[in-house]
């Protein structure tokens, strides 16, 4: 069972970090064994107020989590203010060197690209900052047509849905396509798996 830690951090959008972590926690194999240990970190152990004032109790902060085996950055407004913390982006960085997945939905990107992990990389992106991600990181391909965009460690995805379906398909990359299909089923999620870059 991989360890999955998902940041999140006031103002986050909440279909960015709720959509993969439903995706994620109800994986199961056909013997019903969990694929995925997916729990919330954030910086302080307090509620964080998402968007809309959706409120959610991180399982852990950045100090005592579970070491991840892959961790996902949502987006949302706030990360306009979380981007800029040096504890997310050590954290970010830290855990980066040892994940065998780095995934980022919508504009989680940023974190991704202040850490000076997107040097190079192809991305996709929120429809609305494409520009404001090229300003920031001038080397990465962007791909303003894909729903998520695979560079092997580092996956991302475009902007709130797409982020289950970038899920999803790492759940198939990681456990083969029938998984991904029963796990969409669980959700009753309509899931069209597709090359995506």
């Amino acid at each position: 069972m991989r360890n999955l830690a998902i940041l999140i951090f006031d103002n986050a959008e909440v279909l960015d970090f709720a959509g993969p972590y439903e995706a994620f926690s109800v994986a199961e194999d056909a013997a019903g064994n969990k694929l995925f240990n997916a729990y919330m970190v954030a910086e302080r152990a307090r509620p964080i107020v998402a968007r809309n004032g959706f409120t959610v109790m991180p399982d852990y902060t950045l100090f005592d989590c579970p070491k991840p085996d892959i961790i996902l950055l949502p987006g949302g407004d706030g990360r306009r203010v979380a981007m800029h913390s040096p504890l997310i982006l050590d954290w970010v960085k830290q855990h980066h060197a040892h994940t065998e997945h780095t995934l980022s939905v919508c504009t989680g990107v940023f974190f991704l690209a202040k850490a000076g992990l997107l040097e190079g990389l192809a991305a996709t992106t929120y429809h609305t900052r494409f520009e404001e991600l090229a300003e920031l990181v001038p080397s990465a391909t962007l791909h303003p047509d894909k729903r998520w965009v695979d560079n092997g460690k580092v996956i991302t995805s475009a902007g709130v849905s797409a982020g289950i379906d970038m899920s999803l398909y790492v759940i198939e990359k990681l456990h083969g396509a029938e998984q991904a299909a029963r796990t969409a089923r669980e959700m009753e999620y309509d899931y069209y798996p597709r090359p995506q870059g």
